[in-house]
């Protein structure tokens, strides 16, 4: 087990690549350095994003598995996850986040897609405020 506070940037890009599709090695790494679970790594300039943060890419089972281990759900996450009322929930509070961009500037609309079927309804909300 990793004993250092502080996490490497390389740490954390390869944490973050892992969580685009291999839950293995974000199990892996989590298990290793508990704290990568809310590092974010920033790609170039404005583009941050955390392994929570790869759900554009629709892969359910790590975010589902990022967020039982205390991850911080957000709109992104949640418009892929077909999280409904949390993402109405979250544009009654701040509506400028319809248009805010997502990690590599991903619509919010274009996650709501990648969540499939179970993130329909979204998607058809989404598509409605549009």
């Amino acid at each position: 087990m990793r004993t250092e506070e502080r996490v490497t940037t390389e740490l954390v890009r390869e944490f973050v690549m892992a969580a685009h599709g291999d839950l293995e090695k974000v199990q892996e790494l989590l298990a290793e350095s508990p704290s990568l679970l809310h590092a974010s790594y920033n790609w170039d300039g404005s583009d941050w994003e955390s392994a929570l943060g790869a759900a554009h890419v629709g892969r359910k089972d790590i975010a589902l598995y990022l967020l039982e281990k205390g991850a911080r759900m957000d709109i992104f996450a949640a418009a892929m996850l077909g999280e409904l009322e949390v993402v109405q929930a979250i544009l009654v509070a701040q509506p400028e986040a319809l248009r805010a961009p997502g990690p590599h500037g991903i619509s919010l609309l274009q996650h709501a897609r990648m969540g499939g079927e179970k993130a329909q309804r979204v998607f058809e909300y989404l598509t409605v405020l549009s």
